[in-house]
Formats: C-alpha cells, structure tokens, sequence
C-alpha cells in the first residue's frame, strides 16, 4: 500500500502566513525542566509564535554563547536526553499541531543512530531539524534519510557563505535560516552585516521562505530584521528571561513574544 505523503507542517504554516512575518522562537528543552518546557512552549504559541525550536542539550555546544550554553548545561544536570525529549514532543502533539523543530549537534543524531532519529521524529511529531555543525558538503549523511520520513533538514546561510549562497539554497526545505552575523549565538544590540547586500543575494536563490536569527532581542530589532525577509527567530533573549525570571518566566515569556507578535503585524 502506498503511504499517503501530508504536507510538511512547516510549509504548512508558511503558506497559511498570507504575508505575515513569520516568529519562531527557541527553547532549551529541560531548562528549568521538561515540564516547564511544555508549559513555556505552549504559552510562545498562545502568545503568537509560529514555530517553536527545541533545543536539544549537549555538552559542547560550540556555535551557542553563554546563554545557551548555560541552558544547556541545566537541562544535562536535569537527566534531559533525547528520548525523554520525544517524549516531550508527544505530550505537546496531543494539544498543538504547531510545527515543531529540534536544533542540535550532528554528533547526537549519529549516537542515537540517524535512521532511529529520523524514525521517531516522524512517530512523535517533529518537523525538521536544524544541525549548525553540520557542513554542507556532508548534508546527504542526514538529508537523506530524514527525506525517507518527511522530516526537513534546514540549512544555514552566514553572511560569510558568498558564493555558496547558491548551492546551500538549492534543493533546501522548510526554510533557510539566515544568521544575521558572524559568531555564536547571544543577544546583540547592533550588527556589522550588510543585510541589504546578503539578502538580496539570498533572495536571487531562494526558492523558499528566509528567517533571520542569531541576536534578535526586542520587539524593534525583530520588526526592523523582518524587513528584510520571511520571519525572525529569537532564542537567547528568551533563555535570558527563564533564567533570571524563574517561577514568573512562563508569564514573562508570554509577554515577551506578544510584544514581539504585536510588531510584527504592525500593531504597535
């Protein structure tokens, strides 16, 4: 019998934006908890977000700052792994159909062994994956097998990519995630990229959606970066509040990606 192939969630949700900015926001899972993760992913969407990342904790996470790597260093002394992780997802899927990605480290696919991975995406409900340690020329060692069950890999695009603009947007799913400058990631309040000049290249390539991250910090940076492209992706800035806000976090996140969603639309 022939499988029935469904849409990709995330292509989903682009095609039903009709022209709004698109908002994904990051969460390290297991920072506080696992259980807190969903409440706190639950409460991004509530409040207007379109595309949650989960962030899959590992022990040397190199394109992460401080933030992040905090956060992940939490969640491992927590006992968070990537089964208790597909877990989470599964929980989520009974009360969202949202698209769901994770971002991790390639090392941590290959450990749970790629095929398995892949598999339990698609049994527990994720989307894609996004693996900013994985080089280009060795994208066929997950793409491949992520294709076999619908799951799509994103692809990263640095301002440093030049020439390679072309190659890394040919053939990419889902969307392509932009990296507003050089470095790890963290909270910035301003940016040495010529964003004119890197998303017009993009743009000559890009065949699907573009969402700016790696920065973005307020509700003005995000409305001021979608200018340029499909969507924004915030991370760091709401790992910052569920540090130093605690038991009032789920509360503060939600308002936080509220204001974000409000400016987005051009509401304030």
């Amino acid at each position: 019998m022939n499988r029935i192939k469904r849409i990709n969630r995330i292509d989903e949700k682009f095609d039903s934006l009709n022209g709004k900015k698109a908002l994904i926001t990051f969460v390290t899972a297991g920072d506080p908890s696992l259980e807190e993760t969903e409440k706190l992913v639950l409460s991004m969407l509530d409040a207007g977000a379109d595309i949650v990342e989960l962030g899959v904790p590992f022990s040397d996470p190199i394109a992460e700052g401080k933030t992040i790597q905090n956060a992940s260093k939490r969640s491992l002394d927590n006992k968070t792994t990537l089964v208790k992780i597909f877990e989470l997802v599964g929980k989520l899927r009974e009360k969202t159909q949202s698209p769901l990605l994770l971002m991790m480290y390639l090392n941590s696919i290959f450990a749970f062994g790629t095929e398995r991975f892949f598999s339990m995406c698609k049994d527990k409900g994720i989307d894609g994956v996004i693996v900013p340690d994985m080089p280009y020329e060795e994208k066929d060692e997950i793409e491949e097998e992520a294709k076999k069950y619908d799951i799509h890999c994103i692809r990263l695009i640095a301002p440093s990519s030049n020439e390679r603009i072309k190659m890394i947007a040919d053939g990419a799913k889902g969307f392509l995630y932009c990296v507003s400058s050089l470095g790890v990631t963290g909270t910035r309040s301003s940016y040495s990229t010529d964003f004119e000049h890197f998303f017009a290249e993009i743009k000559k390539h890009a065949k699907i959606p573009c969402a700016v991250g790696f920065g973005i910090s307020d509700s003005e940076q995000a409305k001021k970066m979608s200018g340029y492209c499909d969507g924004v992706i915030i991370g760091s800035r709401i790992v910052e509040i569920i540090e130093k806000e605690k038991e009032n976090a789920k509360k503060c996140v939600y308002d936080f990606i509220k204001s974000v969603r409000l400016a987005l639309d051009g509401k304030i």
